[in-house]
């Protein structure tokens, strides 16, 4: 039975209530790295993540996505036998941006008053020359997005840009990831109704009056909301919730 003070949400309202996820599959990243690619003025860009326990010498990179096309299928092999041990040490220690020179070019990307900010790798080891942005996430999805071509030479501005767009890139794939493996405990629309208003800094009883619900039905939403997150109170629900997309 509803609440006595329940009304009737605007659609504004509702949009708010629950908010669309920012990707639904992996092809969604396309655009968006193809506009990165742009602006890094590269040919080519693919993503790496590391695969493996936390014991470094299990630890593996794996191209996870890519437009290299077929006609440059080993560039994924070659680029890892090339620098994957140095790049999965690195990312444990540093997350400045790597660049390299390929074969045929004099210098690696970026310039040269941005060199202290960077960390450059062995020139002439693979035939592309390119840039290599760690993100680090925690214990799983960390990783590079890699940008490659020919005399690639961006400016500082541009590689600061890049690298913040790579962690949004990075942050959206594991959520879509962790939104796939947990597809069976997805959230209902009034569980991420009550989420949101608790993350804006509602207390249950102001919620039950905005979504027209009894106290018990809202703590039993956000208590039914926690478990399906795997978290140990409503704070570390929120937050969650917030990084897998369902809220804002």
């Amino acid at each position: 039975m509803a609440h006595p003070s329940a009304r009737t949400m605007s659609s504004a309202e509702q949009s708010r209530m629950v908010r669309v996820n920012r990707i639904s599959s992996r092809s969604d990243l396309f655009p968006r790295l193809i506009a990165m690619q742009k602006l890094a003025d590269a040919h080519g860009f693919a993503i790496f993540r590391v695969s493996g326990s936390g014991i470094p010498a299990k630890q593996r990179l794996v191209c996870e996505l890519e437009n290299w096309g077929s006609s440059n299928a080993g560039f994924g092999k070659a680029f890892t036998d090339a620098y994957g041990d140095v790049l999965l040490e690195h990312i444990e220690k540093s997350l400045l941006p790597l660049s390299w020179a390929g074969g045929c070019d004099r210098a690696a990307p970026g310039p040269a008053d941005f060199a202290p900010f960077m960390t450059r790798l062995q020139d002439g080891i693979v035939p592309f020359s390119g840039l290599a942005f760690p993100v680090r996430l925690g214990a799983v999805g960390n990783g590079f997005i890699v940008f490659t071509g020919d005399e690639i030479d961006p400016s500082s501005d541009t590689i600061v840009e890049l690298h913040g767009r790579c962690c949004h890139i990075m942050m959206d794939l594991l959520s879509l990831d962790e939104r796939r493996t947990a597809a069976a405990e997805a959230l209902s629309e009034r569980e991420i109704a009550c989420l949101q208003l608790a993350g804006d800094g509602r207390i249950s009883e102001e919620i039950a009056d905005k979504l027209g619900l009894s106290v018990h039905t809202v703590n039993a939403y956000l208590g039914s909301a926690t478990i399906k997150l795997d978290s140990v109170n409503r704070i570390q629900a929120i937050a969650k919730a917030i990084r897998l997309g369902y809220i804002s």
